[in-house]
C-alpha cells in the first residue's frame, strides 16, 4: 500500500477491524471482509485490484476457516472484480502453492508438488486458490499470480511467523534451531513486485516474489551479528519438536490446554523451502534489495514498537 502511494495511486482498501498498520496513511477505507455483499460495489472505478487478504494458520482447529477464507473467498473476490468491470487482478498466492523439490534444490515457477504432499491446510488452500485464477483465466478474465516466499521487514504488526522469529531471537526465547531453510526477501520488493506483476506480468502465471535461500542458522547467525546477541548452538533433532507438537494438538488441546507449536508446522519446517526467482527478475524487474537490511530494519521496528525492550532494559509503547 505505502508502495502504491508513493507512486502516486490513489488507493481504496477493503478493512476489517482497525488496521493499526494502515493509521496515517492517506488511503480511502470500506469497511468489510472478503464475504461482504457489496464487494463487487466497493471495486467500481478502479484500474487494479490487488487480492492480498487470506487467513494464515497451521492449527488444525483452523482448517475449515483456512480453506473458506483462501478458497472461497478468492472465488468471490474474482467475481466481484469481474461484475465490476476491473481491467486486471493481481493475486496474492505463496510459493506454499507451489511445494518444494524432494533434492532440496530450489523450485521454480514451474515446479508442482502433487497436491496430496502440500502440508496442511493453508498450503492446500493456496493452491487450490490458485485453481480458482486458472478457471477466471479460462473464462476470459486478467489475472496474474504472484508467490512471495518469506517477507521480512518493517510494519510486521502482528507478527507474521517470520517476525516471530526475530522477536523470539531478540528476547532470548529460542535456546535451540532445527535443521531447516527457506528464502528471504525484503517486504518492500514483495510490494513492488506486487506492482511490477500488474505492470508487465502475463495473464495467467506465476511470479516467484523472493530472494535468497539460507538455513535457520544461517539467519539466527545474521540476527547475531545485528544484534550482539549469541546465535543458538543446539539443533533439536526433528523428532523432538514433532513429538512435543503431536502432544499438544492431538492429547493435550483435546483436555482443554492450548497448544503453542502446531503440528503442522513441525512438518514443514522438515523441508527446506527454497525457490528459484529468476523469472520475477527477468520478466518484470523485481529488486533485489539486501536481506540483511531487511533483517536490520525489522529489528528496529520490533524495538521502536515495544515487542522487546531497548538496550537500556525498559519496554517501549504498546503492541500496534
Amino acid at each position: 500500500m505505502r508502495a502504491l502511494l508513493e507512486r502516486g495511486w490513489t488507493v481504496r482498501a477493503l478493512v476489517r477491524g482497525s488496521a493499526p498498520s494502515l493509521e496515517g496513511l492517506p488511503i480511502e477505507r470500506t469497511g468489510g471482509d472478503l464475504f461482504a455483499p457489496h464487494l463487487a460495489e466497493a471495486m467500481i472505478g478502479c484500474d487494479a485490484v490487488f487480492h492480498v487478504a487470506a487467513t494464515y494458520s497451521l492449527w488444525r482447529r483452523d482448517r475449515a476457516e483456512v480453506l473458506r477464507a483462501n478458497v472461497e473467498g478468492t472465488r468471490l473476490v474474482l467475481g466481484a472484480a469481474r461484475r465490476a468491470g476491473v481491467p486486471r487482478v493481481v493475486h496474492t498466492s505463496s510459493v506454499a502453492a507451489i511445494g518444494v523439490r524432494h533434492d532440496n534444490e530450489p523450485a521454480s515457477e514451474a515446479w508442482q508438488s502433487p497436491p496430496g504432499e502440500l502440508i496442511g491446510a493453508y498450503k492446500r488452500s493456496k493452491y487450490e486458490a490458485e485453481r480458482e485464477v486458472a478457471r477466471a483465466v479460462a473464462g476470459g478474465q486478467d489475472v496474474v499470480i504472484v508467490n512471495p516466499t518469506t517477507p521480512v521487514g518493517p510494519w510486521d504488526a502482528k507478527p507474521t511467523p517470520t517476525g516471530d522469529i526475530i522477536v523470539r531471537f531478540c528476547t532470548g526465547r529460542m535456546p535451540a534451531y532445527v535443521d531447516t531453510g527457506l528464502n528471504l526477501v525484503d517486504v518492500r520488493s514483495v510490494a513492488e513486485g506486487h506492482i511490477l506483476a500488474f505492470e508487465r506480468g502475463r495473464t495467467g502465471e506465476r511470479y516467484i516474489l523472493g530472494n535468497e535461500n539460507m538455513t535457520l542458522r544461517a539467519l539466527l547467525e545474521r540476527l547475531a551479528a545485528l544484534t550482539g546477541r549469541s546465535a543458538p548452538a543446539v539443533r533439536v533433532p526433528p523428532l523432538v519438536p514433532l513429538a512435543y507438537a503431536a502432544a499438544g494438538e492431538f492429547l493435550l488441546e483435546p483436555l482443554g490446554f492450548r497448544p503453542d507449536v502446531p503440528f503442522e508446522g513441525v512438518r514443514m519446517a522438515k523441508q527446506r523451502m527454497y525457490y528459484d526467482v529468476a523469472k520475477a527478475e527477468v520478466q518484470l524487474g523485481l529488486p533485489r534489495r539486501p536481506v540483511t537490511a531487511a533483517l536490520s530494519d525489522a529489528v528496529t521496528w520490533f524495538q521502536e514498537h515495544g515487542y522487546f525492550s531497548t538496550p537500556s532494559g525498559r519496554e517501549r509503547g504498546n503492541r500496534t
